[in-house]
C-alpha cells in the first residue's frame, strides 16, 4: 500500500513538474535522450573500459581512458618540480592550515577572533619558511613550485590580499575627500578596463624595467601582487554595491550613538553590506581561482600548466584528454567547495541576523514594560 501511494505521488510530481505543458514534456524527453546519449559512453570511457593499474604507456591496453598516465605523473601534478624529498613540508603547511581553520568552522568555538588573528599574522611566515626553506631547511626556489600546490598558493594569497584592499577601495570611492575618491576611482576603472593577462605581463616583464639597477622581485611575488590588485578592483565594486544597499537610517542610528566614521563602518555598515554581497564576493573568489591558469604565460606552471607540460612528453603523447579531465575535476572540486561554503555562510549569517533582531526586539519590549522610575 505504501509503495503504491509513493508511486502515485511520484507520478503526480512528474506530471506537474516535467510534463505540465507540451513544451515542458518536449524538454524533458530531449534532456533524457541527451543524457542517454552522453552518460553511458562517458562512464564506459572513464571507468569500465579504462586502465588503472600499471606504471608505463605499455600498460594502457584498453579502449578507455589511461589513468596510468595520471598515476605516473601524480606527484608532478600535485607539487610541480618541488623536490620529492622535501614535499613533506608542503603537506605539513597545508595540514597546519586545515587544523587552524577547523575551529573557525565550529559555530560555538570560543576565542574565534583570536584564532583568526593568529592565523592571519602567524601562519604566513610559517608557511613561507616551510615552502621556501631557510633556518635549517633546504631552500627550494619558487621556480620549482608548481602543480596544484602553486595553484592553491596563488589563489589563497590572492583571495586573502584582494579582499581587504577591495574593501578599502570601496570605502575610498565613497569617501567625501575628493583626492581619495579620485585616486580610488582612477585605480578601479583603470584595472577593470584591462585583461588579467596584461596585468601579469606588466608585473612580470615591464615592472623590472622601472626598478633601480640591482633590485629585483621574485617572479611569483610579482604575479601575486598583480593578481591581488586586479581582483581588488572587482572586489571594490561588489562591496560598493553592498554599501549602497545599507539604508541611510543605519548611518543616522550610528551617529545618534556617538559613533565616529570608522566605528560606524566597522560595527554597523560593513557587517550588513558584506552580508548582502556574499554571493558576489565568492563569485570573485571562484573567478580568481580559475584565472590562476593564466600564470603560465609568465613561466609559472600551475596545475593546468604542469598538465600541459606532461602531455607533451613523447612517452605520453595522445593522453592529453586524461590530463585535462584530471585538471578540470580538480578545479571543479575546489570551486564547488567555495560555492557550498558561500551557501553555508549565507544561511549562518541570516540565522545570526534574525537572532540579533529578535534579541533587540525583546530588549525593547522589556524596556517598555519596565515600571517608570521616578527619582
Amino acid at each position: 500500500m505504501e509503495r503504491r501511494i509513493g508511486l502515485v505521488a511520484a507520478m503526480a510530481w512528474a506530471r506537474e513538474k516535467l510534463f505540465s505543458t507540451p513544451a515542458n514534456a518536449a524538454l524533458t524527453v530531449g534532456s533524457l535522450a541527451l543524457l542517454y546519449w552522453c552518460v553511458p559512453p562517458a562512464l564506459d570511457w572513464m571507468i569500465f573500459s579504462a586502465d588503472f593499474a600499471g606504471e608505463s604507456r605499455a600498460d594502457c591496453t584498453g579502449e578507455g581512458a589511461c589513468w596510468v598516465f595520471v598515476k605516473a605523473r601524480l606527484g608532478q601534478f600535485l607539487y610541480g618540480f618541488y623536490p620529492e624529498g622535501e614535499r613533506w613540508r608542503v603537506d605539513l603547511a597545508f595540514a597546519l592550515l586545515v587544523a587552524a581553520c577547523l575551529p573557525l568552522a565550529w559555530p560555538r568555538f570560543p576565542a574565534k577572533g583570536k584564532i583568526a588573528a593568529l592565523l592571519l599574522l602567524a601562519y604566513p611566515p610559517v608557511a613561507i619558511l616551510l615552502f621556501h626553506g631557510g633556518a635549517g631547511l633546504a631552500v627550494v626556489e619558487t621556480a620549482r613550485w608548481g602543480g596544484l600546490f602553486l595553484t592553491l598558493v596563488i589563489a589563497g594569497v590572492g583571495i586573502v590580499a584582494s579582499f581587504p584592499i577591495g574593501v578599502a577601495l570601496a570605502l575610498g570611492r565613497r569617501s567625501p575627500l575628493p583626492v581619495v575618491k579620485a585616486l580610488c576611482v582612477a585605480f578601479i576603472e583603470l584595472v577593470r578596463g584591462v585583461p588579467l593577462i596584461t596585468v601579469l605581463f606588466m608585473a612580470s616583464v615591464m615592472l623590472p624595467l622601472f626598478l633601480p639597477e640591482g633590485v629585483s622581485f621574485d617572479k611569483l611575488l610579482r604575479a601575486l601582487v598583480g593578481i591581488a590588485l586586479f581582483y581588488a578592483a572587482y572586489m571594490a565594486e561588489v562591496v560598493r554595491g553592498g554599501l549602497q544597499a545599507v539604508p541611510r537610517t543605519q548611518y543616522e542610528a550610528a551617529e545618534s550613538l556617538g559613533y565616529g566614521y570608522w566605528q560606524t563602518m566597522r560595527l554597523v555598515v560593513l557587517p550588513q553590506a558584506l552580508r548582502h554581497v556574499i554571493p558576489g564576493i565568492v563569485g570573485i573568489f571562484i573567478a580568481l581561482f580559475k584565472d590562476t591558469t593564466l600564470v603560465l604565460i609568465i613561466g609559472l606552471f600551475d596545475l593546468l600548466g604542469i598538465v600541459q607540460a606532461a602531455v607533451s612528453d613523447p612517452q605520453w603523447i595522445g593522453y592529453n584528454v586524461e590530463g585535462y579531465v584530471f585538471a578540470g575535476l580538480g578545479f571543479w572540486i575546489f570551486c564547488f567547495a567555495l560555492s557550498r561554503f558561500s551557501q553555508f555562510l549565507e544561511g549562518r549569517l541570516a540565522h545570526t541576523g534574525r537572532r540579533a533582531r529578535r534579541t533587540t526586539k525583546e530588549r525593547q519590549m522589556a524596556t517598555l514594560d519596565a515600571p517608570l522610575q521616578v527619582d
